[in-house]
């Protein structure tokens, strides 16, 4: 690649002023930006570059937060299930959960929302009192167990709580204030405006998020410090207030249970009811109408307003439909693969996508594992992030990367420097190419049918190391680098849009997830329409229990297109069909995929791709002029993502044997038609050679590993 510069965000750093400006250069940075934990000197500042300056506008409060304890931010929390021996039973509140985390809101308003069970028969109990920190139980029924949701205060914004513990700080913790309060809005309001005027050379402000963080619980015990953590929860956006507001706007009050759920919670894995829906409606239109007057007055003082697609990102979602009333002038997104590069860069309505790279330049990473410090190795880690990220990148455009941290700790990793100055300008290389027209795609156009649909487009409640074995998370992360166009569509769509403008449905998920669908498949209009667009020649996929819901003839209520089923217990006196693997080794070739044990064939006319066991792994159904495909689990790697377009080309009624594919699963190819460039990427450790059919011949090339080769056609 060629040397250049721009569309790159360097973390600086105080105290390492020469290092800042030797890796600006080195990296083509055109951007400085400070970060948690870290500052930016008078000479970094003024030499000549853009800066970048976080804000965190719900944290770094502590003075006017300590004065006004009543606004902190809260959430609903569940005591741990306590057997009663006698009538008398006593539940200590805070006995599970990280006393520096939460602290009790004992506010009559507060204990008004609280509600104890009796968990043995799921019944609400009336007959109890609160007093020091623990609620007492009159009449309890000896040995059955009861528990207590309780409203409490959150006393440690939970990413400064990371970032301190992470990296040692000895510093005070941070509080969240609660913008829900007109008091907050008007001390929020005033202090940007601050703010704005005393950082005159700042040229982006950069909310990290907005208000409201994702939900992250933390516990008493060290064995399990992390009870519950979900990246796409609303939870930590409860009140007092906020439950009175939302009482008045929908006119219905809702309980603390309906956020608790039995101590189950509402994950975003799982599909949820209604009240949930009406909450998050509630809270986003919130989040939007107060944010867009924070970037309103970031705007009247003449600078960028970006967001950070993570931390506090509650009712800020890229995808919905009120992101654009924000104004954001761009969006910043922390990724770690191919799906969260997609999800950046697909929002329409920012004019600039930003991604920021890892490894995060902690001494650590998430994992706890070493990085920048002895006996880590981020040179080889940015490696294998880059891998995943790059494929993305080729298919949908980015406009800037950069890196977060601390910037000194790369002083000992100068092959770390060295890789970043490579990337960089590869990245630089590639974004000239989407300038002049979109990538060449494949002909089958692809619907993944998830419960969230738009919403959560190129998403999967977190990051993919957080839940691997996701099955959807895989498939994305699959679906985000192969020549392909995608579209997520929720079962909504299906009824009201139709799918004359697919031809491959995508439904991935274990049985009662939001991914495979959930009760969203008892509705019959749903898999009517579904059982008609595949006889008329689409292709329905099915990965792990898709269309699984109990109470029907089949417990995939899409076997009769599948031709498989899973059996729950209820046929286990039925016979089953046997059956020959009919491998197809231009199909699956390599490919690796985890049994499910209890699924069977429906149909003689099954053919079965690959088997484990004796229990078919992949098969296809034909329907009508269309076909059912079933993977029993699916983990994305360099094969099995080429297995998967495999599947997707054939159960389509496609070729095999495709322009602009390469013949090697290891790499992969993207063609630009409007600048007549080939670009060629080896997603291996050791050197690859492959060949790919153009327009202009067929183009053979060696890849070094990790590396990249572009051909102009």
């Amino acid at each position: 690649m060629s040397k250049t510069t721009g569309g790159f965000t360097l973390p600086g750093e105080s105290g390492y002023e020469e290092l800042t400006l030797e890796m600006a250069k080195k990296w083509g940075a055109d951007v400085i930006r400070d970060s948690d934990g870290t500052e930016l000197s008078p000479e970094i500042v003024n030499a000549g570059y853009g800066i970048y300056s976080t804000i965190c506008i719900i944290r770094n409060h502590n003075e006017w937060a300590k004065q006004n304890m009543d606004k902190l931010q809260g959430t609903f929390l569940m005591t741990d299930p306590v057997v009663a021996e006698s009538g008398t039973l006593k539940i200590d509140l805070m006995k599970d959960f990280f006393a520096e985390q939460f602290k009790i809101n004992e506010s009559a308003e507060s204990i008004g929302y609280w509600q104890v069970f009796d968990r043995t028969t799921n019944t609400e109990i009336k007959d109890w009192e609160y007093a020091d920190g623990a609620v007492t139980i009159k009449n309890a029924t000896p040995w059955h167990k009861y528990t207590v949701n309780f409203l409490a205060w959150r006393i440690w914004e939970e990413i400064s709580m990371y970032n301190h513990t992470t990296n040692n700080w000895d510093k005070e913790h941070l509080l969240q204030i609660d913008p829900r309060y007109p008091e907050t809005q008007e001390y929020m309001k005033t202090w940007l405006r601050t703010w704005c005027e005393e950082h005159p050379a700042t040229t982006v402000v950069r909310f990290t998020s907005m208000f409201y963080n994702f939900v992250w619980i933390w516990g008493s015990d060290v064995r399990r410090r992390e009870r519950y953590s979900d990246w796409a929860s609303y939870d930590f956006t409860v009140s007092p207030l906020a439950l009175k507001q939302f009482e008045e706007k929908y006119g219905y009050k809702i309980t603390s249970e309906d956020f608790i759920n039995m101590g189950k919670l509402n994950s975003n894995h799982m599909a949820c009811g209604s009240k949930k829906l009406d909450w998050m409606e509630f809270i986003n239109d919130f989040v939007v109408d107060f944010g867009k007057e924070l970037v309103d007055i970031v705007h009247e003082y003449g600078k960028l307003a970006y967001v950070f697609y993570d931390d506090s990102w509650v009712g800020v979602e890229p995808w919905g439909k009120r992101f654009k009333d924000f104004g954001f002038d761009g969006l910043i997104k922390c990724v770690f693969n191919g799906f969260e590069t997609r999800l950046c860069a697909g929002c329409q309505d920012v004019e600039t996508h930003e991604i920021r790279l890892h490894p995060y330049l902690f001494p650590t990473g998430l994992g706890g594992a070493p990085t920048f410090m002895e006996g880590g190795n981020p040179t080889l880690d940015a490696k294998e992030y880059w891998k995943n990220v790059r494929r993305a990148l080729l298919r949908d455009k980015i406009d800037r990367i950069g890196l977060g941290g601390y910037l000194s700790l790369t002083i000992p990793f100068p092959d770390f420097q060295d890789y970043i100055e490579k990337i960089s300008d590869e990245f630089r290389t590639i974004k000239t190419f989407h300038t002049n027209g979109a990538p060449y795609v494949l002909k089958p156009k692809v619907a993944v049918l998830t419960f969230w649909g738009r919403l959560r487009s190129w998403s999967c409640s977190g990051h993919y190391h957080e839940h691997p074995e996701v099955d959807l998370i895989n498939v994305i992360e699959a679906l985000s680098g192969l020549p392909l166009d995608v579209d997520f569509i929720s079962f909504e769509d299906v009824k009201e849009k139709g799918l004359d403008n697919y031809d491959v449905v995508i439904n991935a998920g274990f049985a009662g997830s939001a991914w495979s669908g959930g009760y969203k498949w008892d509705d019959a209009e749903v898999v009517t329409k579904l059982t008609e667009w595949v006889a008329k020649g689409g292709a329905f996929i099915g990965v792990g229990e898709p269309s699984a819901v109990r109470g029907y003839d089949t417990y995939f209520r899409m076997a009769h297109v599948l031709g498989m089923d899973e059996d729950t217990g209820a046929r286990i006196s039925h016979g089953k069909y046997s059956f020959e693997v009919d491998y197809d080794d231009a199909v699956v070739s390599g490919t690796t995929i985890e049994p499910m044990d209890k699924v069977y064939i429906t149909d003689g006319e099954t053919k079965v791709l690959m088997a484990d066991a004796g229990v078919p792994t992949i098969t296809t159904h034909r329907f009508g002029k269309g076909m059912g495909v079933y993977l029993a689990s699916f983990r994305h790697d360099e094969v099995n993502n080429r297995t998967l377009l495999n599947l997707i080309l054939e159960a389509a009624g496609e070729s095999l044997d495709q322009k602009y594919v390469t013949d090697n699963a290891l790499c992969e190819c993207c063609y630009y038609p409007g600048d007549k460039q080939l670009v060629i990427i080896n997603n291996a450790d050791t050197a690859q050679t492959t060949t790919v059919k153009t327009d202009a011949g067929d183009k053979t090339e060696t890849i070094a590993p990790f590396d990249t080769v572009i051909i102009k056609l």
